[in-house]
């Protein structure tokens, strides 16, 4: 539900989207961390408290940036960004829970808001599609996709790439972005 509420807060913008959707995201970061990462992982991984203080982390930085500074706004253009980051923040949202079962591993759906891949892809797909880049949003996300994907590689599993996937196109976008806002700021 909070993800199809971010969805309807992109699509509509308005005054407070930035923040309502900062806000949700955080607490999607704080609950995994909490919830998955410090509860569960941590029994099977003594990286597992490390990992879960780095999406707390992210939860203050989307605090910070969106809900304190009001600087996360959403525009639901037709530029690549946007369109890249729509589709990514469904794919994160809607079909992300399916990959289990069609790889075979029952009941276990990764849902937004409460796995780690598809809160850190979903919120990959908010940061592409954002007005501006905001490489401090940036470094956690990308740190665990790759932390995943290395993961679910030593573990055979062939998801493996969907998160670095993810990862590697919003650093390229985000670095277009930053790029093309350089350019138009440079005088001539």
């Amino acid at each position: 539900m909070l993800g199809l509420a971010v969805l309807v807060l992109w699509l509509r913008g308005g005054a407070s989207q930035g923040r309502t959707v900062a806000v949700i995201l955080a607490t999607c970061w704080l609950f995994v961390a909490w919830a998955y990462l410090l509860a569960r992982y941590d029994t099977i991984n003594w990286a597992g408290s490390y990992f879960a203080a780095g999406f707390a982390v992210e939860a203050l930085l989307l605090v910070w940036t969106g809900l304190i500074r009001n600087r996360l706004s959403l525009r639901p253009g037709l530029n690549v960004a946007g369109a890249a980051g729509l589709c990514i923040f469904m794919l994160a949202v809607l079909a992300w829970p399916l990959v289990g079962r069609l790889l075979g591993r029952p009941c276990q759906a990764e849902i937004f808001g409460i796995a780690p891949d598809p809160t850190v892809v979903a919120t990959l797909g908010v940061l592409i599609a954002a007005d501006r880049t905001h490489w401090e949003l940036l470094v956690v996300p990308l740190l665990w996709c790759g932390i995943s994907g290395a993961t679910l590689w030593a573990m055979q599993s062939p998801d493996a790439l969907l998160a670095p996937a993810a990862a590697l196109l919003a650093l390229v976008l985000s670095c277009r972005k930053t790029l093309s806002r350089l350019r138009r700021a440079s005088p001539a």
